[in-house]
């Protein structure tokens, strides 16, 4: 009995887990890279996904193999909306930014070691990145919104990602090392809003601003993306300015404070 508690945090664990990798995206994932992903036995993924099946949480698509999210995750979200009004706040934010740039614009909020992009506003520019989108997760410290956050978290949290890097920072590691990811956040301290080069896709450009809680801690991020030739030295201070007031506006709607001094 005693260790019945951890067995069942070791399952619902799982459960998030495969959750969480099938909402990457619309379309979904298939079972071989659900166990690729999830470092788990086929045996268990499969039986996991279809007690998930079961109860409404996920769907599997007999036209692509895909497993989905399904029906219940809908109206579980549904109620969620109500009561963290999100999108009533940032949609207009994601409005003004994208017809003003251009670009896509984006809010994304921090959860745990990741973010995760919420929402999305298309430009008007036609030639697009498609990199993110809603549910994509990305380490802190990864993309120009989790910079944006990871820049002004505390320097001992920053500290405690940096001890796991190759852990925390996955498959993107190698791109993002240590010392890059470092120069990055003095830089946007310093700017107070970030700038990522085509890390996570060469000629994938973006830009982020941090969107702070009531305690001061940045919890969110709005966010600028596209192709290199749109975000070019010249026109970096545009869009960093137009991000910087979007999001002190979101952070007074939401009650919190603002930025830390630069």
């Amino acid at each position: 009995m005693a260790s019945a508690p951890v067995q069942g945090a070791q399952v619902v664990a799982r459960v998030a887990g495969l959750l969480r990798l099938v909402g990457r995206s619309p379309e979904g994932m298939p079972l071989a890279g659900l166990v690729r992903e999830s470092g788990l036995t086929r045996p268990t993924v499969h039986r996991l996904l279809s007690s998930l099946a079961s109860e409404g949480l996920l769907d599997h698509d007999p036209s692509t193999g895909n497993w989905v999210l399904g029906p219940e995750v809908l109206l579980m979200g549904s109620v969620a909306s109500a009561r963290f009004p999100l999108e009533d706040i940032a949609r207009p934010s994601l409005r003004r930014l994208a017809e003003a740039t251009g670009e896509s614009a984006f809010f994304s909020i921090r959860r745990g070691g990741e973010t995760v992009c919420l929402l999305r506003e298309e430009g008007s520019f036609p030639v697009r990145s498609f990199v993110l989108h809603e549910g994509v997760r990305f380490p802190l410290g990864v993309a120009s919104a989790g910079t944006a956050i990871m820049a002004f978290l505390p320097e001992d949290e920053q500290e405690e990602l940096f001890a796991r890097w190759p852990e925390h920072a996955g498959a993107f590691a190698a791109n993002h090392t240590p010392a890059r990811v470092r120069e990055n956040l003095v830089r946007t301290r310093l700017a107070g809003y970030s700038v990522n080069p085509g890390m996570v896709l060469e000629g994938s450009w973006g830009m982020g601003a941090a969107v702070f809680d009531r305690s001061g801690k940045p919890a969110w991020a709005l966010s600028l993306t596209g192709i290199e030739p749109r975000f070019k030295p010249g026109r970096q201070p545009e869009l960093g300015a137009l991000l910087l007031a979007e999001a002190h506006r979101i952070t007074q709607q939401l009650g919190g404070e603002a930025a830390p001094p630069k």
